[in-house]
C-alpha cells in the first residue's frame, strides 16, 4: 500500500463515527461522579484543586470504562492513585527542566511498555503521563501538590463507590460475551446448513474463555447462569462441524442431508434462545418445535455411525446448555430422551476438563505484568520501539512547545501521548481524530464561552456535561470522543480563571504540532508487522501441529489419554491464529510492500492451516473412549508431525519452503499396514438395542483417522505450494506443470478433500 493511500485510509478512519450500543446509565453515574467531586472541592479549597481532583475523577471513570473483566471499582482506585503519584513526582522535579524531562522521559518509557501487560493497563498508565503534564502546572507549593493529589484519589474513590452502589448491568459484559459466543455458535450452524465447511470464528469463544476467569471476591457472586455454559459450547461446536461435514458420512444430498439441516437450524434455535436469556437474566424460553426434532424418532432410521452419534451428542450437548442457562426444565418441553434412544455412554457429554479458572487480583497482576514488560526488552519487540519512540517524542515535544510564545507548552507531548499507539494504523488514524475532533470541540466551547460568559460554577457544570457526553460516545470513535474531551478542558481550565484567549487558539495550533510529532516519530522509527508475518505464520503452524499431534496421540492410546493435553493445544492454536489475523489486518493498512510474503501467498497459506485446524478438530469431536482399540499408526504420524511442524516453522521464517518427507512416510506406511480399514466396528454403549443395528454401525477409528491423516498431509502440501513463489515450469498445453498434483477432489476421508477442491474461502480452524 502506498503512502497515499494509507494515510487516506487511516484519516477516514480516525474521523469515522460508528454506530454501537450506547450505555446512558452508565455514563450518567460517571457525571454524577465527576459533578460530586467538583462541587465538593469548589466548596471546599476553591477552583484549582477543583480542577485537579476532577482530572482524577474523569480519568478514574474513563477507566470503569475500559474492555476488562476486572471488578469496575478496581480500575477506578488503581486509576486515581497511580494519577495522584505521577502528578506529585511531576511537580517535585517540575521546578528543574532537565530532572523534570528526565522524569518524563522515564515514566513515558514505562507507559509504553506497559501495552505489554495489555491494552486497559497501557491505557491508563498513557493516561496518567499525558493528565501530569497538565495537573503538575495547578500547584504553587509541596504542600498544595500533596493535597491535589490527595483530592485525586478521592476522585478515584467517587467513582468506585458510585460503581458499588449503583451498580448497571453488574455482570454485563460476562453474560455478553457469553451469549455473543453462543450467537456465534447459533450462526454456524445455520451457515451450516448451506455451506457444511463454513468458516468459523473462534474468537467470541476466546473471549468467553476471558471472562470466565474470575477474582476470588467475583467468584462469590458469580450468576449460577455463568457457570458452566462455556465449556459445555466449546464442546458444541467441533460437534455441529462433524455432524454437517460431508466426509464425516453424510451425503451432499438426500434424506440424510435434509434430516442433518433440520438438526442444524433446531440447533441454531435452541442457541439463540440460550444466548437471549444469558444475556438479558430471564427465563430460557425455547419455540417447541425446535425441541421436537430432536425427540423424532425418526433420526434414528436415517442417519447411521458417526453422523447419529453427533446428532445424540448435540442433543444432550443443547441441554446442558438450557439447563444451564434458565433452569433445569426450559420453557417449550421437558428434557425427554433427545433423538427418539436412550443416551448412550458416547452421547454423554465429558467432564469438566479444567477447574474453573481463576483471575489473579489487581496487586496479584503485578508481577505478570512486569514479567510480560521485561520479556518485550528487545531491540525487535514493537512494544519496546514503541517506548522508546513515545519517550523520545514526549520529551522533544515538552521542549518544543516550552520554548513556543504560545504558552501551555505541555500540549503538545500531552497531545502526542495521546495519540501514539504501538502499531500505524491506530497512531495515524487517532492523530487525525483527535486534531478534528479538538478543533470542533475548541470551536464550539469557545462560542458558548465568549456568548455567555459562565463564572466558576456554571463553567463547572458545562465541563461536567461536557464529560457525560464523552462517556456516552466514547465508542462510537475518536472524533467525537476528543471533540468532547477538547470543550470539557477549556471549560475546566475556564473555572480555574483563564480566559478562553489563552486556551483556545493556540491548542489548535499545538494539537496539530502533537499529532504531526507522533506521526513523524512512526514514519522515523517504525514497528512495521509487515516483516513479521511469516514470524507469525510459523508460530501459527507450529501451535496447529502440536494440536494435531494431540489429537492423533488420543487414538494412538485411548487408555492414556489426556484431554486437557487436547484442550491445551487446542488454546494455544486459537492463540496463534488471533495473533496471524491482527498481524495481517495491521500489515493490510500498513504503506510498506511485502518482504517475502504476498498478500496471495499469505491467504493461500492461511487457507491450508485453516485445513488442517479443522480436520484436526473433526477428529477431536470423535475422540474415542479410554476403552476404545488403540490405533498404534496414530502414534507415528504424531511424532512425525510434532516433528515435521516445528522444523517446517523454522523453514518459514528462514524464509524455506517447508518440506514433510516424515509426516508422507507416516501416512504412506499407515496405509500399507494390514488394517481392518474396511470392516465395521459396533460403538460403545447400547445403541444397537435402542435404536436398530443401521444406526450403530460406525467405521472403525483405523479407517477413520487414516483417513483424516491423508487430508491432514494434503493440507501441509498446500500450506507448501503457498510458500513456493517459485514460478512452475509450463507443459506442452500452456498449463502449469504442478497443475495436477495436490489434493483430489472427493469429500470422503482419504480422498484428499483439501481447501482448494472444496472451493472454500478460509474455512475456519479452532
Amino acid at each position: 500500500m502506498s503512502w497515499r493511500r494509507a494515510l487516506k485510509d487511516t484519516a477516514r478512519s480516525g474521523l469515522a463515527v460508528e454506530k454501537t450500543r450506547l450505555e446512558p446509565l452508565v455514563a450518567v453515574r460517571g457525571a454524577v461522579g465527576l459533578a460530586i467531586v467538583i462541587a465538593g472541592s469548589l466548596w471546599a479549597f476553591g477552583p484549582a484543586v477543583a480542577a485537579s481532583s476532577a482530572f482524577g475523577a474523569f480519568q478514574a471513570a474513563i477507566a470503569t470504562f475500559q474492555r476488562s473483566w476486572r471488578p469496575r471499582p478496581e480500575l477506578a482506585l488503581a486509576s486515581g492513585a497511580s494519577l495522584a503519584v505521577s502528578t506529585f513526582l511531576g511537580y517535585l522535579t517540575i521546578s528543574q527542566e532537565p530532572l523534570f524531562l528526565a522524569l518524563l522521559v522515564v515514566w513515558t518509557f514505562v507507559a509504553g511498555m506497559s501495552w505489554a501487560a495489555g491494552p486497559t493497563i497501557g491505557l491508563m498508565a498513557t493516561s496518567n503521563v499525558a493528565i501530569m503534564l497538565v495537573t503538575v502546572t495547578l500547584p504553587t507549593s509541596v504542600a498544595q501538590a500533596a493535597g491535589h493529589a490527595a483530592m485525586m484519589i478521592v476522585g478515584g474513590v467517587v467513582q468506585a463507590a458510585l460503581v458499588v452502589l449503583f451498580p448497571v448491568r453488574r455482570w454485563g459484559a460476562q453474560r455478553d460475551a457469553l451469549a455473543d459466543a453462543l450467537a456465534a455458535e447459533a450462526d454456524y450452524a445455520r451457515r451450516l446448513r448451506h455451506d457444511p465447511v463454513a468458516p468459523f470464528d473462534p474468537l467470541p469463544l476466546m473471549e468467553a474463555r476471558d471472562a470466565a476467569a474470575v477474582t476470588p471476591r467475583q467468584a462469590r457472586r458469580r450468576p449460577a447462569e455463568l457457570h458452566g455454559a462455556r465449556g459445555v459450547a466449546e464442546r458444541i461446536r467441533p460437534v455441529l462441524a462433524s455432524l454437517a461435514d460431508p466426509a464425516m458420512g453424510v451425503p451432499a444430498e438426500g434424506h440424510a442431508r435434509d434430516r442433518v439441516r433440520e438438526l442444524l437450524a433446531a440447533a441454531g434455535t435452541v442457541l439463540d434462545a440460550a444466548a437471549h436469556a444469558i444475556r438479558r437474566g430471564e427465563p430460557v424460553s425455547v419455540p417447541g418445535a425446535a425441541l421436537a426434532t430432536f425427540r423424532t424418532p425418526d433420526t434414528g432410521s436415517i442417519l447411521t455411525g458417526r453422523p447419529y452419534r453427533a446428532a445424540a451428542r448435540l442433543n444432550t450437548l443443547l441441554q446442558d446448555v438450557l439447563e444451564t442457562a434458565g433452569g433445569s426444565t426450559p420453557k417449550g418441553g421437558d428434557r425427554g430422551t433427545g433423538v427418539g434412544v436412550a443416551p448412550s455412554a458416547d452421547a454423554t457429554p465429558a467432564a469438566p476438563l479444567h477447574r474453573p479458572r481463576s483471575r489473579p487480583t489487581l496487586f496479584a497482576l503485578l508481577p505478570t505484568a512486569l514479567r510480560a514488560m521485561r520479556k518485550e526488552l528487545g531491540r525487535g519487540s514493537p512494544i519496546a520501539r514503541h517506548a522508546t519512540r513515545v519517550s523520545a517524542v514526549a520529551a522533544a515535544g515538552y521542549v518544543l512547545g516550552t520554548a513556543l510564545p504560545l504558552g501551555h507548552g505541555y500540549w503538545v507531548p500531552l497531545i502526542s501521548v495521546m495519540v501514539m499507539r504501538p502499531d500505524f494504523s491506530q497512531t495515524y488514524s487517532r492523530a487525525v481524530g483527535r486534531f478534528g475532533g479538538t478543533v470542533v470541540g475548541v470551536a464550539v466551547a469557545t462560542a458558548v464561552v465568549r456568548l455567555a460568559d459562565p463564572g466558576t460554577y456554571l463553567s463547572g457544570a458545562l465541563a461536567v456535561g461536557s464529560a457525560a457526553l464523552m462517556y456516552l460516545l466514547m465508542r462510537t470513535g475518536q472524533f467525537a470522543a476528543q471533540g468532547c474531551i477538547a470543550a470539557y478542558v477549556v471549560f475546566l481550565l475556564g473555572m480555574g480563571g483563564e480566559q478562553w484567549t489563552q486556551t483556545v487558539p493556540e491548542r489548535v495550533l499545538l494539537t496539530l504540532l502533537g499529532g504531526l510529532l507522533a506521526m513523524l516519530a512512526y514514519a522515523v522509527y517504525p514497528a512495521w508487522e509487515t516483516p513479521r508475518l511469516r514470524t507469525r505464520l510459523a508460530d501459527w503452524l507450529a501451535a496447529q501441529g502440536r494440536y494435531a499431534a494431540a489429537v492423533f496421540d488420543a487414538y494412538a492410546d485411548p487408555a492414556l489419554r489426556n484431554a486437557p493435553d487436547v484442550r491445551e493445544a487446542l488454546l494455544a492454536a486459537r492463540a496463534a491464529r488471533a495473533a496471524w489475523h491482527a498481524a495481517v489486518a495491521r500489515a493490510t493498512a500498513e504503506p510498506v510492500r511485502h518482504r517475502g510474503l504476498s498478500r496471495t501467498a499469505a491467504d493461500d497459506a492461511e487457507d491450508a492451516l485453516a485445513q488442517l485446524g479443522r480436520f484436526a478438530m473433526l477428529l477431536e469431536a470423535h475422540l474415542p473412549e479410554r476403552g476404545a482399540t488403540p490405533v498404534p499408526a496414530a502414534a507415528r504420524l504424531a511424532e512425525a508431525l510434532r516433528e515435521s511442524t516445528q522444523q517446517g516453522a523454522k523453514a518459514i521464517r528462514e524464509r524455506r519452503v517447508p518440506v514433510w518427507d516424515a509426516v508422507r512416510a507416516a501416512v504412506e506406511a499407515w496405509e500399507k499396514t494390514d488394517s481392518p480399514s474396511g470392516k465395521e466396528a459396533s460403538p460403545a454403549g447400547d445403541e444397537a438395542s435402542s435404536a436398530g443395528e443401521g444406526a450403530a454401525r460406525v467405521p472403525s477409528d483405523d479407517a477413520f483417522v487414516g483417513g483424516a491423516a491423508r487430508l491432514v498431509l494434503d493440507a501441509l502440501t498446500e500450506l507448501s505450494e503457498a510458500l513456493d513463489t517459485a514460478v512452475p515450469p509450463m507443459t506442452l498445453d500452456g498449463t502449469s506443470a504442478g497443475a495436477g498434483s495436490g489434493t483430489g477432489s472427493g469429500t470422503e476421508p482419504g480422498t484428499g478433500s483439501g481447501t482448494k477442491a472444496a472451493g472454500v474461502r478460509n474455512p475456519g480452524s479452532p
